[in-house]
């Protein structure tokens, strides 16, 4: 196991050594989403009984940052190693595919979840979060930032420039996350709209992990789990072929 710990250690490096960018950053950036949509909505709607908007916004919040980052992990991570040349380091040694999966995936994991707990330590102080299901939580949050961290991967193996991973980004990544319910309930929205909603995997980690908070939700949090699961098993059925056959990786 020491080839696998060394890449998870060295993706792990590769985003601590710059946490101002890639811990602060994001953190700051729920913050001023938390500011500006809280204090303008704030007292002037009620999603679930007795939770004012902000409440209602942190969990969001949270788990956006959380999947948001885990795929910047492995995307930023491949591409960059491909377009620098580097990436022949980790293709040589032996390490088998699934070592190599693994090792980014458990480093996105982790970049996710020390996001996410950096945004719920900075608003701890001010906004009373109840935790109605921790476990639920929990489950969500690392599913969901497993289904990212795949997500990532497959984005890394596939880009050869960065337009490509911004293209990746903008127009997929970027839309499933603001279009799932972060900021609103999916029963305030049309009936087209919902089933347009439902169709959004991500959709299913924000509520579930809301339900974590709340013990309420939009939809059954055991659906929500089994969809997010089933999403990571066919993810990761999809990259370890492509790393198998080393689809843009090797010559």
């Amino acid at each position: 196991m020491t080839g696998f710990y060394t890449l998870f250690y060295k993706e792990w490096l590769r985003f601590w050594k710059v946490r101002v960018q890639t811990v602060l950053a994001p953190v700051l950036t729920a913050l001023l989403y938390l500011l500006v949509f809280g204090q303008a909505l704030r007292g002037r709607t009620e999603v679930f009984p007795g939770v004012d908007y902000t409440t209602f916004l942190l969990p969001g919040l949270v788990m956006m940052a959380v999947l948001q980052n885990a795929f910047a992990n492995a995307s930023s991570s491949l591409m960059q190693s491909k377009m620098t040349g580097n990436i022949v380091f980790v293709l040589l040694p032996p390490l088998s595919h699934r070592e190599f999966f693994l090792a980014y995936l458990l480093a996105a994991i982790a970049r996710g979840v020390v996001v996410g707990l950096g945004v719920f330590a900075a608003t701890y102080w001010f906004i009373d979060l109840p935790m109605a299901h921790p476990l639920w939580i929990l489950g969500f949050g690392l599913a969901g930032s497993a289904v990212m961290g795949v997500l990532g991967i497959v984005a890394g193996i596939y880009s050869d420039k960065i337009d490509q991973l911004s293209a990746f980004t903008n127009f997929i990544i970027l839309p499933l996350t603001f279009l799932s319910g972060v900021f609103y309930s999916i029963h305030a929205l049309s009936p087209v709209w919902q089933l347009a909603t439902h169709l959004n995997p991500v959709f299913y980690m924000i509520d579930g992990f809301r339900y974590g908070f709340f013990g309420v939700a939009d939809t059954s949090p055991s659906l929500s789990l089994v969809i997010v699961v089933s999403c990571f098993f066919c993810l990761s059925w999809l990259t370890l072929w492509l790393l198998k056959i080393g689809y843009k990786l090797r010559p």
